[in-house]
């Protein structure tokens, strides 16, 4: 996919005449008298897998995403630089040529009594780690070696390289490979936008030569086509974080919600970090077949982000036989010098093969060899994408064919065209003249069906898999927006009550009204009011877990503190009659506290049982519709659920009770009276909830269990202490000792 990986498969061909030291490197020419023998002062430090053949074939692979450059201080020799993150597509990739050349070599009609070997390097994804490696396999892992000064080199066939740059003849007279011309991707690229209607949309395209190359393309074809590129950003070598931040910043502020981007994942996996950061949603993306089917992407923190991606993928093939090969690695297969497998074996299991000092001191695992591949859950065995793999295998079977037709003819002799099958799927057609040009002239007329993802549904057209709606009450919608704004309001109400009630807490309405409780009813309904909010939002395990707590938890507080409320009045008036006076130590302030602290905590125990037994969890409901994903909090068990419920209106109907055997009490003013009100409206509300609440779907059944918390919320909080403010505030002469012990005058 990029220009320095046109040496990806490059042939390194070179074969050993009986026992004499002479040597051919391929490339039409013979060996030279004045072969001179050169003598490599030193070896490059490279990850790689060999292994020995009178014809070696040399291959270039991304193992690793990232390398470490050593700091140069130009006063010592410069350690070797190394490789980190490893990917198991780019070892399965060199595993895939691997196998291609035992195949061959078991082939007894396909270059008979010749032995194919191989050199792969990983290349890191650097460009000087690709020259370095190729600069090896030129010269041979030998000390010396017969430097032939005939020798013009020999050509590369790239497996990945889709750069239209490439196809410059002029420039690179001997480059092929088994992969599409980006251009072809590119004019793809225009018929799917021209398909959809989308004609302004923003570029992104990574700093090399592929994506410089493609972005170029597309910018022209895309003016020929009538549409327009709003943006068009380069993905920084560095990623420094202010560009990144910049380019992110851009992308959001603009008007284009269509982004193509010509990039790999070394480039594009940075962006799509400060994406998730700015929280920038609602972008169709159209990916280049560099990142369409890259698994790195294919995760649950970026597919909110990058869900219904639209992409140009390799075509796919089938390779048989290679799954058990595959699976058949073990790192004894390879010696000391040779740690391909060793690597892939360490980074698959999570182990070392040989552990360093400290490391199993610090709980890090030892490999035994004996582990199984068949056991851990890796795309690594996965054969059924067979896609850069496919051309790997194609390009390894080219040059089979190529040297084998070469070593059928004298070097005089010039091919016109040659065609071969063998265990491939489809018939190959190559034009050559002196090396092995070609170009795959069939295609499949054949139609893939496959069922599109949990959270996509097929389009209209059946030709592609969009991303189902999502529906959750969000705090960005009106019916969101308006709750939140009733729940802060209530709890703003609260907080101005409970200022003027400190403000006049020496008066007589306040402390006619037990003054402490009446500070912790107002707290716990503000709670109350705020708990609201856990229903607003994309449901996460821990507002489905909280948000039910948080509410029986706190009513069960607020009709705690009423229930005690009302027992006290009923207690101060029984002490009217002679000897009832001794009831009163039952209700100290002491009392009061703990009989709320008993049965606030019988409910927090109910919600602890609920959330250790079966806790309500986020769940997916795609049953209301088809085209739509309605998140919502499954309560887990409807037991808990139905005790939360219970208990608190086995509360509220006590606190009814009592307050109504009061109500007729004789105080001017009597706090039974309102607290009769409260329950009224209270237990209403909530004997309304529970059909409302079953008979609502996805986002609304939310919206209903918000409603009956601020209904009840609101109508204890005027009830109870409407009237105290109203004399407080309107009516300060009523607020006196006097007034409000002064009994009611009885009518005869």
């Amino acid at each position: 996919m990029r220009v320095r990986q046109y040496i990806n498969l490059y042939l390194s061909i070179i074969m050993m005449l009986n026992s004499s030291s002479l040597s051919l490197v391929l490339k039409y020419s013979s060996a030279s008298s004045s072969s001179s023998t050169c003598r490599l002062r030193e070896q490059f430090s490279l990850n790689g897998m060999y292994q020995k053949g009178d014809v070696i074939l040399g291959g270039l692979f991304e193992v690793h995403y990232f390398t470490v450059f050593p700091e140069l201080s130009f006063t010592s020799e410069p350690q070797q630089l190394h490789c980190e993150g490893f990917d198991s597509f780019g070892f399965q990739q060199a595993q895939t040529m691997a196998f291609a050349v035992d195949e061959i070599n078991r082939n007894p009609d396909l270059l008979p009594n010749i032995t194919l070997g191989y050199q792969l390097y990983d290349n890191c994804l650097k460009l000087g780690v690709s020259f370095r490696a190729a600069m090896s396999m030129a010269s041979g892992t030998e000390e010396e070696f017969l430097l032939d000064e005939t020798c013009s080199g020999s050509p590369p066939v790239s497996h990945y390289a889709t750069c239209s740059c490439l196809s410059d003849r002029g420039k690179y007279p001997s480059f092929f490979r088994t992969i599409p011309s980006d251009a072809f991707q590119v004019r793809a690229m225009i018929q799917i936008l021209r398909r959809l209607g989308w004609t302004w949309v923003g570029l992104l395209f990574s700093d090399d030569d592929y994506g410089v190359h493609a972005a170029r393309s597309f910018h022209s074809s895309l003016s020929e086509s009538g549409g327009c590129v709003a943006y068009s950003q380069l993905l920084p070598k560095d990623n420094r974080p202010t560009e990144l931040q910049r380019i992110v910043r851009e992308i959001k502020s603009s008007s284009a919600r269509v982004v193509v981007v010509f990039s790999n994942e070394a480039y594009l996996l940075p962006l799509l970090d400060e994406v998730v950061v700015q929280n920038v949603k609602g972008l169709q993306w159209i990916a280049s077949e560099a990142w369409t089917t890259s698994s790195v992407f294919h995760t649950p923190r970026l597919m909110p982000y990058l869900g219904g991606t639209l992409g140009i993928a390799i075509r796919r093939g089938e390779i048989p036989g290679l799954r058990d090969y595959l699976l058949s690695v073990r790192p004894e297969d390879q010696p000391a010098n040779n740690p391909g497998n060793n690597m892939f074996w360490e980074a698959e299991f999570g182990c070392r093969l040989e552990p360093l000092a400290g490391w199993v001191e610090a709980g890090g695992d030892v490999c035994t060899g004996q582990e199984d591949l068949r056991d851990v859950e890796t795309n690594y065995g996965d054969v059924s994408e067979l896609r850069p793999e496919y051309n790997v295998y194609k390009a390894v079977y080219a040059l089979a064919h190529a040297l084998h037709d070469l070593l059928q003819c004298d070097k005089s002799s010039h091919w016109t065209r040659t065609e071969f099958s063998g265990t491939l799927s489809q018939k190959r057609l190559f034009v050559k003249k002196g090396f092995p040009h070609f170009l795959c002239l069939s295609l499949s007329d054949s139609t893939e069906c496959s069922r599109c993802p949990e959270d996509f549904w097929s389009s209209p057209e059946r030709d592609l898999c969009i991303p189902k709606g999502v529906e959750f009450l969000s705090y960005q919608e009106s019916l969101g927006i308006s709750l939140m704004t009733a729940s802060l309001l209530g709890a703003l109400i609260c907080a101005v009550v409970l200022g003027i009630f400190t403000r006049y807490r020496n008066t007589p309405v306040v402390k006619a009204n037990n003054s402490e409780l009446s500070f912790l009813l107002l707290l716990s309904l503000k709670l109350c009011f705020l708990c609201s909010l856990l229903f607003i939002g994309r449901p996460r395990l821990w507002t489905c877990q909280l948000r039910h707590a948080a509410f029986g938890i706190s009513f069960v507080l607020c009709v705690s503190c009423i229930l005690v409320k009302t027992m006290v009045v009923l207690a101060v008036f029984r002490t009217s009659k002679p000897g009832a006076k001794a009831s009163l130590k039952w209700f100290g302030a002491g009392q009061q506290r703990g009989t709320v602290l008993v049965l606030t905590s019988f409910q927090a125990a109910i919600c602890t049982a609920w959330l250790v037994s079966a806790s309500p969890t986020p769940h997916k409901n795609t049953r209301y519709h088809n085209d739509k994903i309605v998140y919502e909090c499954v309560v887990g068990s409807v037991a808990g659920f139905g005790a939360l419920l219970g208990y608190i209106g086995l509360l509220a109907f006590l606190s009814f009770l009592l307050a109504f055997l009061a109500r007729n009490l004789p105080d001017n003013f009597n706090e039974a009276k309102f607290i009769t009100f409260s329950m009224l409206i209270f237990c209403a509300v909530w004997i309304s909830f529970v059909p409302a609440y079953v008979s609502s779907p996805g986002k609304y059944a939310d919206a209903v269990e918000i409603f009956a918390i601020l209904a009840s919320s609101f109508g204890l909080l005027v009830a109870l202490f409407g009237p105290k403010c109203y004399i407080i505030l309107l009516r300060p002469e009523r607020n006196t000792k006097k007034a409000l012990m002064g009994r009611a005058t009885t009518k005869t």
